[in-house]
């Protein structure tokens, strides 16, 4: 940064402007990302001082990948994240999000805790439009549990995805990449693993949850993310939930770390220059849940072209989408059939009514 910015006229001798024109003048666009890669690689530490929540693995071409586990409600995850980025200084940070989350990376604090306590009809319409009835009844129930976590803590989620946002854009050439499976993909697969008993099971827990957390409970369950283990308790009697929403997201994260730490190629002086790669720095910043998965499957030869495909709905999705929708607009209909019962009783009980039924009933005896 104090290569590329040029040096202010109140701090600077008289004809310090000129010599700093003239000078960046003659730095051609390789030479600076040459100068920025220097400082960057002085920058980096050769043994890194890092938080004990880090797990380092390494690839067949020499790269190096450092997975954050966090707490996804955690000040000291928070933390960790930073001053893993600000000792590694990757050239890629890989997170535990996909596109139908990335707006949480540039909100604010009060705009996200307020957005994670409000779950209105809006919402849940959108995410019906977006994700099928099951599905998006599935991901607002889910929205509940975390809505539950915030409202008790006070805290929205996400802070240590959006410090690596900001760390991330810190760090010259370092790229940022979403890593998470997307949410329609792993919602439609969940709820297709499941029976018709173990989906109302499922939502009647969810739909229950209430007991109170503290930010003690939350450190605690640093070495298993919260929201995680709060589901795990809930689908710890369907293995086949928990394998489409833990599991195969750990294959996916897993191969998404991998494609992050490829080589990577230097900056080139010239077209004529011939090519250097040298092997990439990563950092990855997860739910502490995913790192055992992670592990597990890193010396594995990866295909996620199964886990991203999604099955045709089963007959009891189809029959519960058929409940859902018969109860829906039974109750609109009987709130109708209420309001204007209600209705027609005021104005029967109003006095210009009952003296106009007055007079109908005497014309009416008159013949």
């Amino acid at each position: 940064q104090a290569a590329a910015e040029p040096v202010s006229s109140s701090d600077a001798p008289e004809d310090g402007p000129k010599e700093s024109s003239s000078v960046s003048q003659n730095i051609s666009d390789a030479d600076a990302f040459k100068i920025l890669l220097e400082m960057k690689m002085k920058k980096r530490q050769k043994k890194p001082t890092l938080p004990s929540t880090v797990t380092e693995l390494d690839t067949e071409d020499g790269s190096k990948v450092y997975v954050v586990g966090t707490a996804h409600f955690s000040d000291s995850s928070k933390k960790d994240v930073v001053k893993t980025i600000q000792e590694v200084q990757p050239d890629v940070v890989v997170v535990e999000l996909c596109q139908y989350r990335v707006s949480m990376l540039k909100m604010d604090e009060k705009t996200l805790l307020k957005e994670a306590k409000e779950i209105n009809l809006e919402k849940l319409q959108q995410a019906i439009k977006q994700n099928g009835v099951m599905s998006g009844l599935m991901q607002m129930l889910l929205l509940k549990v975390s809505a539950h976590i915030t409202e008790q803590l006070g805290m929205a989620p996400g802070g240590e995805f959006r410090e690596a946002f900001k760390e991330a854009s810190k760090v010259p050439f370092c790229k940022f990449h979403l890593g998470d499976r997307p949410i329609p993909v792993t919602f439609k697969r969940a709820i297709a693993a499941l029976s018709f008993w173990q989906k109302v099971k499922l939502a009647w827990g969810l739909c229950f949850l209430s007991d109170p957390i503290s930010k003690d409970d939350v450190e605690k369950c640093k070495q298993k993310d919260l929201l995680e283990q709060m589901m795990a308790e809930m689908i710890g009697e369907f293995p086949d939930l928990h394998r489409t929403i833990v599991s195969e997201r750990d294959i996916y994260l897993t191969y998404m770390l991998k494609q992050a730490a490829k080589q990577i190629e230097l900056p080139r002086a010239s077209e004529t220059e011939p090519r250097k790669y040298i092997p990439a720095v990563v950092v990855g910043v997860v739910g502490m849940g995913h790192v055992p998965g992670i592990e597990k499957n890193w010396n594995s030869d990866l295909n996620i072209q199964e886990i991203m495909s999604v099955p045709p709905p089963s007959t009891s999705s189809k029959i519960f989408k058929y409940v859902i929708k018969a109860t829906v607009f039974g109750l609109m209909g009987y709130g109708c059939y209420r309001i204007g019962q209600r209705t027609v009783q005021f104005i029967l009980s109003m006095p210009a009514a009952q003296s106009y039924l007055q007079k109908l009933t005497e014309i009416r005896s008159q013949h």
